[in-house]
């Protein structure tokens, strides 16, 4: 029989498809021009995946995915508005983009208990297990906050090594996270970028190497 919550699932995967698509872009982008390059719709695609990725945690009463969303989201928008391509998105979708997660939050907050038990007493996510995701998520999440120094620091939006190092650790533990969860949209999206991960740091290697 079908599962009710096949829509939850939906969510999650084509979040987790446009995640990919962002990398495999990356990819082929740098792949062409044998240097670790970041196209603009590497960016835009993790903003659109943010939200859906977002929502996806909430429908599943998932705290730790909550949060690495939430964390990233706006450094998405910062790296957008680096490549100076914020400025061409219509206002009205500019200032819906900067209010979502505000707007979630406080409909959570209006549903009362229900939504602090299913977030943070959850059966089905034990405090060990809720823990183990919090930590991987901001580890994961970190890459973003040293991408977003880095490239402060460079006035331009980048990826540098230490990004991909962090991306690696950090997707091996919500790789865990996901197998004892039997997250399968956790699983897959992270699966493929974990080898992607790898790729790019071995052109890093054999840029500087060169």
């Amino acid at each position: 029989m079908l599962n009710t919550d096949w829509y939850i699932y939906l969510i999650g995967f084509v979040a987790q498809l446009l995640f990919s698509s962002r990398l495999i872009l990356q990819w082929i982008v740098s792949e062409r021009n044998k240097q670790v390059l970041t196209p603009k719709l590497f960016w835009e695609f993790s903003l659109v995946a943010s939200i859906l990725l977002f929502l996806y945690g909430y429908l599943r009463h998932d705290f730790a995915i909550m949060l690495g969303q939430t964390l990233t989201y706006y450094i998405y928008i910062r790296n957008i508005h680096l490549q100076k391509h914020w400025k061409s998105v219509h206002f009205l979708i500019r200032w819906g983009l900067i209010f979502f997660p505000a707007v979630i939050v406080i409909y959570g907050f209006n549903n009362g208990i229900f939504d602090v038990d299913n977030l943070f007493r959850n059966e089905k996510i034990p405090l060990w297990l809720l823990t183990l995701g919090i930590v991987s998520q901001v580890l994961f999440t970190f890459r973003f906050v040293y991408q977003w120094i880095y490239s402060e620091y460079k006035n331009q939006s980048s990826l540098p090594a230490g990004f991909w190092i962090l991306s690696l650790a950090g997707s091996f533990f919500i790789l865990t996270y996901a197998v004892i969860r039997r997250d399968p949209v956790l699983f897959i999206g992270h699966f493929m970028g974990f080898i992607i991960y790898m790729r790019n740091l071995w052109l890093i290697w054999k840029t500087n190497s060169e």
